[in-house]
């Protein structure tokens, strides 16, 4: 077997682990880090404490290839262990399972391939791709050769893909013929072709068969991938990268209009996913772990691939959706593929509490050892409902608080060994020391409080910067708070010092587990020829956790007609669609004549958000509004 990594085993390890976490930080990462396979080590073992500048090192000096750690260092003792399981659409369709010594000779195939292609190191690879094996050997791929891999979510519309490609001028482009989600096949490849009409610095687009479709091929551009694999060598050297180097980037919504390009680098992002993976899953040797995230969020990079995969965990990975064919079928695949460990989202599990018990109670599910939520808090009775119809009472239910920019599990319950309280994230991992903070920045001590929260000192997964605008990584996470990693959410302590995300405090909706900037979805409203100006709010939704509320303000004013306003509302939506994907289609729209502005202009949202909550009988002060009519209006609006 590899080198053997520390483990956390029982409660009094874990408070000895972060402690020594806290008071000799690089002493205990220089331990956590040893096992792996170095080319060469560090000189230091992390560097750039936070400042206004935003700057973090981890393992400065030292040189690998993650690659080399999810695969090559496996292949003696697990070269026959399965390493991904793949579970297609259709359940009918047979489902596909690769050892690590398969996964590594298609990840080097796939390999050859891009650099054949003229894919380099620093070479920036977009993917739009269904979640299908290729998915997974592709960004493994690029990161073998050195390229930064850049995924798209196979759900965002072809504007959003070319806003992301340009941004990173990215010279490849991966994607397939089309994609299975549901009932439902999508034609990716069309919509890759629309984006790539605005994307001048692509030179090749690499199309990999699924569906079998005929899809339009554009000479000297486009090539078939099962064309360019043909008599391939499945060895590659992997390339030697420096632990900061970039590994990847991933977009995400933030305050502004633009995506922001969140980059995470080698050696960091590899010890903190691998950390994170083992100790808060617990995983042992013979587990069959899923996550059913999706590769194109950071929850698909940390816990569906990298971190299993450096683990040397066995990951299976869905094509599907819950509810199809039915609302039984994340339960029929724990029971085929006898999965241990689950992680999913808390809208998931919404959605699958509304469908008859049934669906849960016709498999046994006893292969279940441990349980996760990632995304967003999970309410109460959906932590409930989990815990019995799906755990049986017996699992342990980790509910996790992270994001996309902390590259991994920030604060977790770990399974069985620190405490799980429903509504509840739970203590800090080792090395992550969380403060809450008052709106001037003052550190609120004890527990039983509430606050800003902020992390106090770097950590391995740290984001280093926003691609290509490193003054908004500073911007958004470092000076809010100089001295701390901003995380833009509020939370509680309760009396045990257990932590409670209580929801963010900036102008971020989190629908569904995935987080929407409010300017980028105005932004794509007001690109509706009716529209003068929007302002959208989240607002609770039963499944979604968030749900968006759009005020719009139109050309020709409020239409009399409930037949024009219908019109303009499909419309809307339609637009937002186009720009961003229908995962950002708002869920209520409200015409309205105007809004509730300052006299400098700014929008008060807080009015805003009480009115979509339908808090209407506690508006507050509206004396210093522009017109504070509009309130009564908007008000009497949405009654």
């Amino acid at each position: 077997m590899p080198a053997t990594h520390p483990r956390i085993r029982t409660t009094e390890e874990y408070h000895e682990a972060y402690r020594r976490s806290v008071e000799t930080p690089d002493a205990f990462w220089a331990e956590v880090a040893e096992p792996f396979t170095w080319r060469r080590k560090w000189d230091s073992v992390r560097g750039g404490e936070f400042s206004p500048a935003g700057t973090s090192t981890w393992f400065d000096g030292a040189k690998l290839n993650i690659t080399e750690n999810c695969l090559d260092r496996h292949l003696a003792a697990r070269g026959n262990k399965l390493a991904l399981i793949w579970e297609p659409n259709d359940p009918k369709q047979r489902h596909l399972r690769l050892t690590y010594r398969e996964l590594y000779q298609e990840v080097c195939r796939f390999a050859n391939v891009l650099h054949n292609l003229g894919v380099e190191k620093g070479d920036r690879v977009c993917l739009y791709m269904p979640m299908i094996p290729p998915l997974a050997i592709a960004v493994l791929a690029c990161a073998r050769i050195g390229a930064i891999h850049s995924v798209v979510f196979a759900g965002f519309s072809s504007t959003a893909i070319a806003d992301r490609v340009n941004d990173a001028q990215a010279a490849f482009v991966i994607t397939a013929d089309g994609l299975n989600r549901g009932p439902k096949q999508i034609p990716v490849k069309r919509v890759v072709d629309e984006a790539l009409e605005s994307c001048p610095s692509v030179r090749k687009v690499l199309v990999v068969e699924h569906l079998g479709w005929p899809v339009h091929m554009q000479e000297g551009r486009d090539v078939w991938y099962h064309d360019e694999a043909k008599d391939v060598s499945r060895s590659f050297k992997a390339e030697e990268m420096a632990a900061e180097d970039p590994l990847f980037i991933l977009y995400t919504s933030g305050s502004t209009g633009k995506p922001k390009g969140v980059v995470h680098t080698t050696a960091g992002y590899m010890v903190w996913a691998d950390y994170t993976f083992r100790n808060v899953f617990q995983v042992e040797e013979n587990d069959v772990y899923w996550c059913t995230a999706d590769v194109g969020w950071v929850t698909g990079h940390s816990y569906l691939l990298y971190g299993p995969l450096l683990a040397g965990a066995t990951t299976l990975m869905f094509e599907g959706v819950p509810t199809y064919p039915d609302a039984g079928r994340f339960w029929e695949v724990i029971d085929k593929h006898s999965v241990s460990i689950f992680y999913t989202a808390p809208t998931a599990i919404r959605s699958l509490m509304a469908a008859p018990l049934d669906n849960v109670l016709s498999y046994s599910l006893d292969s279940l050892r441990v349980l996760g939520s990632v995304g967003e808090p999970i309410n109460e009775e959906a932590w409930h409902w989990y815990h019995q119809h799906v755990g049986k009472g017996r699992c342990p239910i980790v509910d996790t608080w992270w994001q996309t920019e902390t590259a991994g599990i920030m604060i977790s319950a770990m399974a069985g060994i620190t405490p799980s309280k429903p509504t509840h994230a739970g203590l800090p991992m080792p090395g992550v020391e969380p403060v809450l903070l008052t709106q001037e920045g003052q550190e609120i001590e004890g527990n039983d409080q509430e606050g800003y929260l902020a992390i106090r000192a770097s950590w391995p997964g740290v984001i280093r910067t926003t691609w290509g605008d490193h003054e908004r990584a500073a911007q958004t996470y470092f000076r809010p708070y100089p001295g701390y990693y901003f995380t833009g959410d509020g939370a509680r302590r309760d009396e045990n010092g257990l932590y409670r995300i209580i929801g963010r405090v900036d102008d971020v909706i989190n629908v569904s587990g995935h987080r929407f900037g409010t300017a980028e979805i105005e932004n794509a409203i007001n690109q509706d020829p009716h529209v003068v100006e929007s302002a959208v709010v989240g607002y609770p939704h039963d499944v979604k956790g968030q749900g968006i509320y759009a005020y719009v303000i139109l050309q020709d004013g409020v239409p009399d007609k409930e037949t024009e306003r219908q019109r303009i509302e499909a419309s809307v939506i339609e637009t937002v669609v186009a720009e961003i994907g229908k995962i950002a289609r708002p869920d209520k729209i409200q015409i309205v004549s105007g809004l509730p502005k300052t006299r400098s202009g700014k929008i008060m949202r807080r009015i805003l958000r009480k009115v979509a909550e339908g808090e209407t009988s506690n508006i507050g002060d509206t004396t210093t509004l522009l017109d504070p009519a509009v309130v009564d209006e908007i008000v009497n609006g949405r009654k």
